[in-house]
């Protein structure tokens, strides 16, 4: 299955890509929605502001989704759709369109991610706590069962985990534990002897990262627990219902801004490791585009990436081979200690109570190994080509007056609030109020809420309004950060920094005071964990409470005494958020506090943030973290406010 992850501005420009790139040998369709779908709001929603289109399609309710698979037979095609809080709405979106394409849905193939831990840990698209999630995650997979059968109604996704800097045993450890929560919850919904046929439906979607060896045994483990797992724990005896079936999509945290024309080696080695290897060879494969640290990629981006695929798979004879590492004694002996690796990892988890329980414990093991990662690149261990050495080179030619990335029209936003204005005016409101009245009470009353959603879809309900109802009815969630329960770092040059710190807040009067903010809807919270743990050790006494903030809840916590203001935006949406931010801190009296930026930000737009009053922008190629932390010292020192 050859796909490309996709989908920007509105549904019908999304809806042209899609056609355009099935016309060029695409063979499935990979659905990226924007963050306000992703998270349950409308276009118009105030958290909504400068998110609508940036990341991915939106998608605000039937229309739009009709939109999105105009001229697109959806009983001929195979649809993964990344989507999460939000999987139970848009699976009942799809399933309302394909109906009144006349298509039989029981015909329907395709995967929904649905993998709520995973966004807990590291991507940060929740909404209702875990109970409730895991809940709904078990609805969906219900209902597919009976009546979606070709339907992959979760993908277990530890693709975000090694994002977020899972070593491989984690990455193992974290996944499976997860698949065992949902496993638990779904073996009471059906017969026994039913079990292992909806055991089998469940799917995985997982990275591969640079180092290739490493990344190949991890799928061979993979392949060997998921069987272990199955067989001692549920007594699944069919070895087709014991198949560990993936996707993948390669590693994009080792994508890099220097030399970005790098990323194509990076990326044909890493789709390698995941289709050499007949016994673990990828089901389904998304590849990056080579430019995707500097922005959104381009239409030829994306088809680039695609044809690598095809090479592989058409010019090349890799793979008409059996497994090409059967027997190989490094590779088994590498597999085994990934294996007791991850093994280890889970029993320590389920003594917490599993994956549930020990969402906090991950979150933090997470954070203190990415920080271990980013030491080793600060200090050169880990080589990164461009980056750490052999950093001088020709300028890319790849990279045109452009920027070397697709820009979204910021019409697009006003657009589509426009659009969703017009339906929630033609559609019936007696209907609205009724179908959700129906989803409330399934919710309330522990029932199955696809059949409730699908109404709802019929009826014209929009993607605000389904979620507020689960919003109302299981309450929303904060997850924790990770930073306070990260163990201290041992990064070299923290002495040096931390007197700096301690001299500086002795002028100040009291201890610095660093306020980490992401506002808007990114919840890529990586960055801005690695910086607020990384000041924290620095001695810095640092405000960070995690995503998903207005400007308004930023500029209210700055009040609290903040020396200096750190944000990060990863979606795209840094100008109008920043915007917003400045002139809140105007308006509040704290024109004068240092702010600084992070995120993907083209040259361009740093100049914009800056004359608008932002003090430094840093993007990906600004590694190392105590040079930011140095930053940080000398903007709250009074003394080089004096100076300037």
């Amino acid at each position: 299955m050859i796909r490309t992850y996709a989908g920007h501005s509105t549904a019908a420009r999304s809806n042209a890509l899609y056609r355009s790139n099935l016309a060029k040998g695409q063979t499935g369709l990979s659905v990226a929605f924007d963050l306000p779908t992703q998270t349950g709001y409308d276009s118009d929603h105030v958290l909504s502001r400068g998110e609508v289109g940036k990341v991915g399609v939106p998608v605000c309710h039937l229309g739009d989704m009709r939109t999105l698979f105009d001229q697109i037979p959806l009983e001929q095609m195979n649809t993964s759709m990344t989507i999460n809080a939000t999987a139970p709405w848009l699976l009942a979106l799809y399933i309302a369109v394909a109906e009144e394409q006349g298509a039989d849905v029981a015909k329907l193939q395709g995967t929904v991610q649905n993998d709520l831990i995973k966004e807990y840990l590291s991507r940060g698209t929740y909404i209702c706590p875990p109970e409730p999630s895991l809940k709904m995650i078990g609805d969906v997979a219900e209902y597919c069962y009976r009546n979606v059968p070709k339907w992959n109604p979760m993908n277990v996704c530890s693709y975000h985990l090694q994002e977020a800097g899972a070593t491989p045993e984690q990455e193992l450890a974290f996944a499976l534990t997860t698949a065992i929560a949902v496993l638990d919850e779904l073996r009471p919904r059906v017969a026994e002897e039913d079990f292992p046929a909806l055991a089998g439906r469940i799917s995985f979607f997982v990275n591969a990262g640079i180092r290739f060896v490493t990344e190949m045994c991890k799928m061979r483990a993979f392949v060997d627990l998921w069987d272990e797992i199955l067989q001692s724990r549920y007594g699944v005896e069919n070895p087709k219902y014991r198949r560990f079936r993936y996707g993948v999509q390669v590693n994009s945290l080792g994508l890099t801004e220097q030399q970005p024309e790098n990323n194509v080696y990076r990326i044909l080695i890493e789709m390698l490791a995941v289709t050499l290897s007949k016994k673990a060879r990828a089901r389904a494969v998304q590849l990056p585009a080579w430019n995707e640290a500097l922005g959104l990629p381009r239409p030829w981006d994306q088809q680039w990436s695609m044809r690598m695929q095809q090479i592989l798979a058409y010019e090349t004879d890799l793979l008409e081979f059996d497994d090409l590492f059967e027997g190989n004694p490094a590779v088994d002996a590498k597999v085994e200690t990934l294996k007791d690796g991850a093994r280890a990892e889970l029993a320590n988890i389920e003594s917490m109570g599993g994956a549930i329980g020990a969402i906090a414990y991950m979150k933090g093991r997470l954070v203190d190994s990415n920080a271990d990662r980013l030491n080793k690149v600060e200090r050169g261990e880990t080589v990164v080509v461009g980056v750490n050495r052999w950093t001088e080179g020709e300028p890319s030619p790849l990279v045109g007056e452009d920027g070397g990335i697709m820009t979204v029209d910021p019409g697009v936003e006003a657009d589509q609030v426009a659009r969703l204005e017009a339906w929630r005016a033609a559609r019936d409101a007696g209907a609205v109020k009724a179908a959700l009245a129906v989803l409330r009470a399934a919710a309330c009353e522990g029932r199955n809420v696809m059949p409730a959603s699908i109404a709802c879809a019929k009826a014209g309900v929009t993607t605000g309004e389904w979620a507020g109802e689960m919003r109302a009815v299981h309450g929303e969630y904060r997850a924790p950060t990770g930073v306070s329960a990260a163990r201290s770092n041992k990064t070299e040059g923290l002495d040096e920094l931390r007197a700096a710190v301690d001299a500086v807040s002795d002028r100040l009067g009291r201890r610095l005071r660093f306020l980490v903010g992401k506002p808007g809807l990114d919840g890529h919270s990586n960055g801005a964990e690695q910086i607020a743990f990384r000041a924290r050790d620095c001695g810095m006494e640092i405000d960070y409470e995690g995503i998903r903030l207005t400007p308004e809840q930023i500029v209210a916590a700055a009040e609290n005494g903040a020396h200096v203001l750190g944000l990060s935006i990863l979606s795209g949406s840094h100008i109008p958020l920043v915007e917003e931010v400045m002139r809140r801190l105007r308006e509040a009296g704290l024109g004068e506090v240092p702010v600084i930026v992070g995120g993907i930000i083209p040259d361009e737009d740093a100049a914009r943030l800056k004359a608008m009053g932002v003090d430094r922008v840093y993007t990906p190629k600004d590694f190392e973290l105590n040079a930011i932390m140095h930053d940080i010292v000398t903007l709250a020192d009074p003394k080089s406010v004096a100076a300037e």
